[in-house]
């Protein structure tokens, strides 16, 4: 897919604050046109959701979720449901923010669209998003765009500067069950004062890592929380699979945006070019390779 040709939006000192902090927050990244483009498309699903009665592969919904008054908490892979979702993430100017902090090219994992509801609209505790998701390195970001006004009481997500630098935290509750979210202990020694809220007006835009942790307060204003949110790698990042979300992300995961992939990679401080990806075609044997290369 072609990237569109845009102006450069990120200055040196914020690839510097983005590197040493773990996180931007851009205000009004988006153009007019791009915004009412998102909201619009955004509109169509809460609309269509009014049919739904249980969480499924689309949508995510709160218990007190009706047809008269929806309640989504999520619009699972964007990308993969419509073509403007799918244009902004892969040649937008999503892909193009991945592209000035990562380089060219970047590889796309995976796409949603969170909703948090006016009056009580649920929290995110804290985590880091890296072991919901492992790769071969820590280069994968999230791109997060506000389709709305976000004030300190809609819950804006909140992060911890600097703490991608820090320890990789277990996510799994005393009981050995899968929490997604930080222990109590862990909680209690983080200052949470150190805690930067990300608010900002509609078209802004934030970046944080995926070792940075983060999370965000329930929605206790009057208006709804809209974030559409897209993550990237760096192309020669590799998700690994078999562990977490790798292999549910959607059909346009993997994805390389603004190149090709060299399909070369380091493990243990060892380098190696890989094969081609057959995902999507099918492998060939090892005698068919073999021949043609003698042929």
């Amino acid at each position: 897919m072609q990237i569109a040709s845009s102006t450069r939006v990120l200055s040196d000192q914020d690839k510097a604050n983005y590197h040493e902090f773990g996180y931007l927050s851009i205000d009004s990244f988006l153009s007019q046109k791009w915004l009412s483009l998102l909201k619009a498309t955004a509109q169509e699903f809460v609309e269509l959701s009014r049919t739904v009665t249980r969480s499924g592969k689309v949508f995510d919904i709160e218990p007190k979720h009706t047809a008269d008054e929806p309640r989504i908490r999520r619009l699972n892979s964007p990308v993969d449901n419509h073509a403007v979702f799918e244009e902004f993430a892969l040649a937008g100017p999503a892909a193009q923010l991945a592209i000035e902090l990562l380089g060219s090219p970047v590889r796309f994992h995976h796409s949603k669209l969170n909703f948090k509801w006016a009056d009580g609209g649920e929290e995110v505790k804290w985590h880091q998003d890296i072991q919901f998701w492992p790769h071969t390195d820590f280069t994968p970001l999230t791109i997060g765009i506000y389709l709305d006004d976000v004030s300190q009481d809609m819950g804006p997500m909140g992060v911890f500067p600097g703490s991608h630098n820090g320890p990789l935290h277990d996510l799994y509750a005393p009981d050995g069950s899968w929490a997604g979210a930080v222990n109590d202990h862990v909680l209690e020694t983080l200052d949470m004062d150190e805690v930067k809220w990300l608010q900002g007006r509609a078209g802004s835009a934030t970046v944080h890592n995926c070792c940075l942790m983060h999370g965000s307060m329930p929605n206790v204003g009057k208006r709804t929380r809209p974030l559409l949110l897209q993550t990237y790698s760096a192309g020669d990042s590799y998700p690994i699979s078999g562990i977490g979300a790798n292999g549910v992300t959607g059909a346009k995961s993997g994805t390389i945006i603004g190149g090709i992939s060299r399909q070369r990679l380091e493990i243990e401080g060892r380098s190696m070019h890989g094969a081609p990806d057959w995902s999507r075609h099918g492998a060939p044997t090892i005698f068919g390779s073999q021949q043609k290369e003698r042929n």
